[in-house]
């Protein structure tokens, strides 16, 4: 992808099963859980630039010393500022004679982060203000010990009005509108009125001081809690938090869109956004993660037992997030990388179709690098088409007697598909340049072209891309770039479908107005005469959004009801093209079809952003709401 837009966030946590004594003897070392935490964390880097947070529970602290604590900073280098702080300050408590590494009572009295359970954060925000106070983990404190909640996620709501509106009908004050707060707050209530209910049976027994808290923790039901907080709930969501009751948990949302995975063992049980994190930095192998599954918690208890639960009941169809897949995941997962392989496969024949098969006149490659492992993919199936084609002439030259040594050597060393690296990313556009003009020439020069490996005139050159959002960088450097070479033809190539609507899950793409895909199918209105068209759609989007009964009717597929495919993509190609560019070469653009997409990614079938068939009631809201602010020009997110 090379339009830069907001995306997921991160998740990790760890929860030890043996005492911080035993990972000094194993390991070396009783700070080995709060560095396997940074190294997960750091793993999943690409899931959040904006900033991060760690979060951490010391299981059995006496009465009168802190048992939970936080730190979040959005510094450009968040991780490496939080840990570093961290050590710092255990150094401090080391000089000051306080804490030894070689007692691991000690690190865990004097170190905040000497704890059983450890969570982390990586943000990248989608919406509401910026700031250390809107980083995860969010903490919800209490003089109760099992009143505390912290929560971290990687999630998007879409009725966040509804629920704070929930919260107001109670007698509460929200203060904050993000959805964050309202899980939190929700998530807070139903484990108040828990944890209320048990204090009172406890009070009727006769169970006072730490047996009290201790009567608490034992009975508390974190799968309960969830399943009434969650029932509201319309979005995509991966939660891991802990409870002041020594209990931590994970959870998926029940569509499955956002993604979690985990492992447990003998020592720790482990979560992440992601798999491969968890095979690196614990060392195993893809059989010993398991998915969390949609609608599905898994809940570590304070001794140490593992509950796997559903607290939400499944879906007919599973909705597994298929652009994460495409572009927003780590490609070195087993699964994903085979997945991307795939799809760049798919494309060979619109891309023969293209440009031909004669490859000794194209050269293939990529852009950005986020579609490398396309690319691969693509390669390796151009290359058994042109196996098979050379099996075959050869088999034909045989049995007509005309194979000839001369024929072997131009069959064999002639015509293979010529794969270069022809685009590199130079800058990581930043937002420190804040006048257009200025931002726009910065962006021009993002790319650099390598010179000499396309031949002026001759070659089509032919990229894979992994999505096509609003090809502004498209337009603005990447086609510059690239039609330095002067090719007889250029050609993107998409992995992923034409993107016509907007998400509400977890990618920051609700600007329907900015999609090329969009701006192409107006465009296409307005040539062909269809007046009323635009204004019609908005009035069936206005009433369905005063409607009070949920429809799951898209009225903005009407857009695209009167072209095909082929003919936006045409028009997506004469909008990001260069004016200068279009006198010297033919521009085209080529998408990967929905078909092709699940043929792909046969267990992540959601697929909303290219079909506009929404998962939840929420989902078609946002898709209405985000017609009428381009139709009524206004900028800003639908939810």
């Amino acid at each position: 992808m090379s339009d830069e837009i907001g995306h997921h966030c991160g998740i990790a946590m760890i929860r030890l099963k043996k005492p911080l004594s035993y990972f000094n003897e194993k390991y070396g070392s009783p700070l080995w859980a709060f560095n396997q935490l940074f190294l997960l964390m750091e793993k999943q880097h690409n899931r959040g630039q904006d900033g991060a947070g760690i979060g951490s529970m010391k299981l059995n602290m006496p009465v009168g010393e802190s048992f939970m604590f936080r730190e979040r900073s959005t510094s450009s280098k968040a991780l490496t500022k939080i840990f570093g702080s961290q050590h710092k300050a255990l150094g401090k408590m080391i000089k000051k004679g306080r804490a030894f590494y070689e007692f691991p009572d000690t690190i865990k009295k004097h170190f905040d982060y000497g704890g059983e359970i450890l969570l982390g954060h990586l943000r990248y925000g989608t919406s509401g203000e910026y700031g250390s106070n809107t980083c995860h983990p969010y903490f919800r404190k209490s003089n109760w010990p099992s009143k505390n909640l912290m929560i971290a996620g990687n999630f998007n709501l879409t009725n966040v009005e509804e629920l704070n509106q929930r919260l107001v009908e109670r007698g509460q004050h929200p203060v904050f509108d993000t959805d964050t707060q309202a899980i939190l707050e929700e998530s807070g209530y139903h484990l108040d009125s828990a944890v209320d209910e048990l204090a009172r049976k406890a009070s009727l027994d006769g169970v006072v001081g730490e047996e009290h808290t201790r009567f608490i923790s034992d009975k508390i039901d974190p799968v309960a809690i969830f399943r009434e907080a969650s029932k509201n709930w319309d979005g995509g969501y991966a939660l891991a938090g802990i409870l002041g009751t020594g209990d931590c948990f994970a959870m998926r949302d029940p569509m499955g869109i956002r993604p979690g995975y985990y492992f447990e063992d003998e020592e720790v049980v482990a979560v992440a956004s992601e798999r491969a994190p968890l095979m690196t930095v614990f060392n195993k192998v893809m059989d010993d993660i398991s998915e969390i599954q949609p609608g599905g918690i898994l809940v570590v208890r304070p001794d140490g037992s593992v509950i796997k639960d559903q607290f939400s009941e499944l879906p007919e169809k599973s909705t597994g997030c298929s652009f994460e897949r495409i572009y927003f995941s780590r490609g070195n997962d087993p699964d994903i990388y085979a997945e991307r392989k795939t799809l760049g496969a798919l494309l060979v024949p619109q891309v023969m179709e293209s440009v031909g098969d004669d490859f000794s006149k194209s050269v293939f490659s990529y852009v950005p690098n986020t579609a490398e492992s396309a690319y691969y993919g693509f390669m390796e199936q151009l290359r058994l088409v042109r196996r098979a084609e050379v099996k075959q002439r050869l088999m034909d030259a045989r049995q007509s007697g005309e194979l000839t040594d001369s024929l072997i050597d131009d069959l064999v060393m002639d015509n293979w598909p010529k794969g270069e690296k022809i685009a590199n990313k130079d800058i990581k556009l930043r937002t420190f340049i804040s006048q257009e003009s200025g931002r726009a020439q910065l962006v021009s020069h993002v790319y650099d072209i390598t010179y000499g490996v396309v031949r002026e005139d001759h070659d089509a050159l032919v990229c894979i891309d992994d999505s096509i959002v609003r090809g502004t960088t498209l337009k603005k450097s990447i086609l510059k770039i690239l039609g330095r070479s002067k090719p007889r033809k250029l050609v993107i190539a998409s992995t992923a479908p034409q993107i016509r609507y907007p998400d509400c899950y977890g990618i920051d793409m609700s600007e329907l107005g900015k999609f090329i895909a969009f701006q192409a199918a107006v465009s296409l209105i307005q040539d062909h005469g269809y007046r009323g068209l635009l204004k019609e759609v908005a009035e069936k989007c206005r009433e369905a959004l005063n409607s009070k009964t949920e429809k799951s009717e898209n009225h903005v597929k009407r857009v695209y009801e009167n072209f095909s495919v082929d003919q936006i993509s045409e028009r997506v190609a004469e909008l990001v093209a260069p004016d200068q560019l279009k006198e010297v070469t033919k521009v085209e653009i080529i998408y990967q079809s929905v078909e092709n997409l699940h043929e792909a990614l046969p267990d992540h079938p959601g697929d909303w952003y290219f079909t506009g068939d929404y998962p939840t009631p929420g989902g078609y809201r946002v898709a209405h709401k985000a017609f009428l602010n381009f139709y009524e020009n206004k900028d800003g997110r639908s939810y």
